[in-house]
């Protein structure tokens, strides 16, 4: 979707900040936040994509105007309600009013350690041969989903090169919709800044892009 979240080339939102030696967690409660977001997400009520859907979802004036976790925390008070785990009453309460909804799974603390030791791998075999290699010269494609997408809007309907075939994976636009992982060829593709933002652009830059298969057309030159 076209969201607060997607920002690449636009101005005028102040300089970025950046804080040397930033620690993890600024405060105890995103420790707690960030505990909350992975338990859920473990329970298999959903998916790491459609966490980042919901984050993502959030009225651009919300989501620009919030802290990191202040982000992850309302997006997790949304999943729980659209999953019906808890209610607004209890929100606004502040504990349970009605018996706990079952859940599939329940994170144990001796499980936390191993589990992400193996990490969350999201590579799968893709069916069909990759349709692009190395060297070629490739459009993404000018589409503006109403769901979930990682294509940035920047890069849509500009032309670039194929630097890398990774392999394939679960198609995030298809599994945060739940309709399943669906997994497709991922290749890194290299733009000109100039092809992005013209000719004020730095003409020595460019910007390297994860971008998935559907996301991707031949680039059709006409001869001149």
């Amino acid at each position: 979707m076209n969201g607060g979240q997607d920002l690449g080339g636009m101005q005028g939102f102040g300089p970025l900040g950046l804080e040397a030696d930033e620690p993890w967690f600024h405060a105890p409660w995103e420790k707690r936040v960030f505990a909350m977001a992975m338990a859920m997400g473990l329970t298999g009520t959903w998916n790491l994509d459609a966490s980042r859907a919901a984050r993502e979802s959030l009225p651009p004036g919300e989501y620009l105007t919030s802290s990191y976790y202040r982000i992850w925390f309302r997006a997790l008070e949304k999943q729980v309600q659209q999953h019906g785990l808890v209610e607004a009453g209890e929100l606004a309460a502040g504990a349970a009013l009605a018996p706990p909804a079952p859940v599939a799974r329940v994170l144990k603390a001796e499980e936390v350690g191993p589990l992400f030791a193996r990490g969350f791998p999201s590579d799968r075999p893709v069916a069909t041969p990759a349709r692009f290699a190395p060297g070629d010269e490739v459009r993404a494609k000018m589409i503006h989903p109403a769901g979930h997408t990682r294509l940035p809007r920047y890069v849509r309907g500009r032309t670039g090169t194929v630097e890398r075939v990774h392999g394939g994976f679960v198609f995030p636009d298809s599994n945060a919709a739940f309709a399943g992982e669906a997994p497709q060829w991922l290749y890194t593709v290299r733009f000109a800044a100039i092809e992005l933002w013209g000719e004020d652009a730095d003409p020595g830059l460019t910007v390297s892009v994860a971008a998935f298969e559907s996301y991707l057309e031949p680039a059709r030159r006409t001869a001149s």
